[in-house]
């Protein structure tokens, strides 16, 4: 049960317009966004990040950014934002049944992934998620394939999923008609 309940329609025109402006064209306005919407200076303010995270200018490819979520989604245990994701992002993200499987509920060493800058974005993750850091080690091999933008926009990525999370589970957002859940993608 929601404990801040997502405004519905009609909207203010203002509250109006700034969903409008979070989601592509014609397609309603998800619970998240119409549950922020019920503080718009917050929602103002934060649109403009949330679009550089999921816009052309991130250093990172959509299918990495996608990964990254996802990762940071599950392991902050966010069904809500994971399934919105796996929704709009994973068939555009060319992501594999065990890939979401895998970012979901295995590691950076399970045979489908395959590319050493996804590994390492998993890697940096569950670092960030478990110790809030990353170790030496990791950081170098991290850098050997990944440059030094692409690692910021790697860890404000993370930083900005998990702050997504916290505030979706807090405020216990219902989730989205359809769209998948953590059960859904077992592993074994």
């Amino acid at each position: 049960m929601a404990r801040i309940a997502a405004l519905e329609a009609p909207y203010a025109p203002d509250v109006e317009a700034r969903l409008a402006a979070m989601m592509p064209p014609g397609v309603a306005p998800i619970g998240l966004f119409r549950t922020f919407a019920r503080n718009m200076p917050m929602t103002t303010a934060m649109s403009g990040w949330g679009r550089y995270e999921l816009g052309r200018d991130l250093s990172l490819s959509l299918r990495e950014r996608e990964i990254v979520i996802l990762r940071t989604c599950a392991r902050c245990r966010c069904e809500y934002e994971w399934g919105v994701h796996v929704s709009f992002f994973a068939d555009r993200a060319a992501l594999t049944r065990d890939q979401i499987t895998s970012v979901t509920h295995g590691s950076p060493g399970d045979p489908c992934w395959a590319a050493d800058r996804e590994r390492a974005l998993i890697d940096v993750v569950d670092a960030l998620h478990d110790s809030a850091d990353i170790g030496d080690e990791l950081w170098q091999s991290a850098r050997e394939v990944l440059d030094e933008p692409e690692l910021l926009d790697l860890l404000m990525l993370c930083g900005w999923y998990h702050a997504i999370s916290f505030a979706a589970r807090a405020a216990r957002v219902d989730l989205e008609p359809g769209a998948p859940r953590f059960a859904d993608v077992v592993t074994g």
